[in-house]
């Protein structure tokens, strides 16, 4: 796993995380484009740092996950590194990965200083979050540098998040099926009992004091169906934002599933519309390069 990993250009930290420039920060820092997470959000894609610290669990096996999903190591984590030894060496790790930026005649100067001393560290990448038990420490302690954060998690672990002992600035909620047959198909749970969890979680959304977004990513042919039953389940997580996102053919994902699961912009755009008639959320800002749609009150 750990020669996969760095042949996808991942640098591990320490036991159990790991630290992966995106290419919306490279492309910010040549001057090619922002993310989408910048035109929604404001959050500046070349001062985003993406890290995971739990690079190689999960309890789901998802068909669409750029991950070798055959390599997991398991559902199970245990001798958890620290917190703030994660923090220090991620961002030591970041700032090497992007070293050689320095003699790019295509860099932004300015861009690529502010990029070296990151203000926003998304927790994602690989991995499911909620598995590493300190995580609320780990948030604290970006906290504590002035630094925002958000968490993205497949909502399989409510204890963990209802236990959090600090919040991040955004918390992201996958969910890409609205029924159980859908969920075992897309999700491949490693455990029993995942889909009572998810909706556990979504039941415990609208109680969590921070910003709170429900992300569906739309695999072709696959979970782009019933409307109605999303919309159900996403009502009652009241959360402030719907991102509709297109499954997209990279990684690991290209020996499951085809081209054709990936569906267009245009396909994204008539699913959110059509999601929201059976919502109060109506559309309000997309980025079709990234083929993704926000949905918000």
């Amino acid at each position: 796993m750990l020669e996969t990993l760095k042949k996808q250009h991942y640098v591990v930290v320490g036991n159990h995380s790991a630290v992966k420039p995106c290419l919306w920060l490279k492309k910010s820092i040549r001057g090619e484009g922002i993310c989408y997470k910048q035109k929604f959000y404001g959050i500046e894609s070349h001062r985003c740092m993406q890290m995971t610290p739990s690079v190689g669990w999960c309890n789901h096996a998802c068909v669409f996950c750029w991950r070798n999903t055959e390599q997991s190591m398991g559902t199970q984590m245990s001798g958890f590194d620290d917190p703030k030894k994660i923090l220090d060496e991620a961002i030591t790790a970041h700032q090497q990965a992007l070293s050689g930026f320095g003699g790019s005649e295509a860099a932004d100067k300015k861009k690529l200083a502010e990029a070296l001393d990151p203000r926003h560290v998304a927790i994602s990448l690989a991995g499911e979050p909620t598995l590493y038990e300190p995580l609320g420490e780990l948030i604290g302690e970006i906290k504590r540098r002035d630094m925002t954060s958000y968490l993205v998690t497949n909502g399989t672990r409510p204890d963990r998040l209802s236990r959090l002992s600090n919040l991040p600035t955004q918390l992201y909620m996958s969910l890409v099926a609205a029924d159980i047959d859908t969920y075992k198909r897309v999700c491949n749970p490693q455990s029993p009992g995942l889909w009572d969890k998810i909706n556990e979680s979504l039941s415990l959304y609208p109680c969590l004091s921070t910003r709170k977004v429900i992300r569906l990513t739309l695999v072709k042919d696959l979970n782009m169906r019933d409307v109605k039953a999303y919309a159900r389940l996403i009502e009652g997580a009241q959360p402030d934002f719907i991102e509709a996102k297109a499954y997209m053919f990279v990684g690991g994902s290209r020996k499951r599933l085809s081209m054709d699961n990936m569906p267009s912009h245009d396909e994204v755009k008539d699913f959110s519309y059509e999601l929201a008639k059976h919502m109060s959320y109506k559309v309000c800002d997309e980025k079709t390069q990234s083929r993704v749609v926000l949905l918000g009150k």
